[in-house]
């Protein structure tokens, strides 16, 4: 490389904006625009999210690489737009041949947690009534397991049961957790110190700001955001590869 190409490219370089880690203020701005500016739906943006996370598992976790004969998956699911994403990606991954298991500790009323829990069901996707205390019961059973649980809307100094008991029992599983967006128990705005320890983080839209130190593998899925939105919150996406709908941080 010339010099002067070689000085052009360190000026491109200088000028790339670091990615933007949303606070829990922006992360929740953002989704009210594209709801109502943008006219999402809240069903579409949670299926586009749950195909996402499915393949984000599938990129982490390919099926050749799983340790147990049967590619069995736990999904667990909380009542809110996490837990609903959960559940579209257990469907997703039961269509990509692997064998999820959905445990919900609470039944949303919501219709459209509903609606995707009965596509679940009619895809012959089982449920447990329970989540085993026994540890070694869920590392014999399953390859890993997805934190679909607690979401960013969470308030994480007012956790009640049963969640605080489903985190004790993540934090002493051997399997590996992947966490969809905002790990289980963490505050959006800082990293945990005493939480679970997923060994993958699969971001929405942009990162939050709990993931700034996050030391795992980190998969961002938010290609499908409006440019004007993304210039708006100066989020300096990454380029995605390809036709992917994800990217690996």
């Amino acid at each position: 490389m010339d010099k002067m190409n070689q000085s052009s490219a360190e000026a491109e370089a200088e000028t790339i904006e670091p990615l933007r880690y949303l606070s829990k203020g922006e992360a929740a701005a953002i989704e009210t625009e594209l709801l109502k500016d943008y006219r999402f739906g809240q069903q579409q943006l949670i299926e586009i999210w749950g195909q996402a996370c499915a393949l984000a598992i599938t990129k982490a976790y390919p099926l050749s690489s799983l340790a147990k004969k049967q590619p069995t998956v736990l999904v667990i699911c909380g009542p809110d737009q996490n837990g609903s994403i959960g559940l579209v990606c257990a469907r997703h991954l039961r269509m990509y041949e692997y064998e999820p298991t959905i445990y919900h500790p609470k039944r949303s009323s919501e219709s459209l947690h509903q609606d995707f829990t009965v596509q679940c069901e009619k895809m012959d996707i089982p449920s447990l009534s329970y989540l085993p205390t026994e540890v070694q019961l869920i590392n014999d059973a399953y390859n890993l397991v997805i934190d679909a649980m607690l979401g960013p809307d969470t308030d994480c100094d007012n956790i009640k049961e049963p969640y605080p008991g489903i985190l004790v029992t993540l934090k002493q599983i051997k399997v590996p957790i992947a966490s969809v967006d905002v790990p289980s128990g963490w505050d959006v705005e800082e990293p945990s110190q005493d939480g679970i320890n997923p060994e993958v983080l699969i971001s929405l839209t942009a990162p939050k700001k709990c993931a700034m130190s996050f030391s795992g593998k980190h998969f961002l899925a938010g290609r499908f955001l409006p440019y004007d939105i993304q210039k708006k919150y100066d989020l300096n996406l990454p380029d995605y590869p390809g036709t992917d709908c994800l990217i690996e941080l």
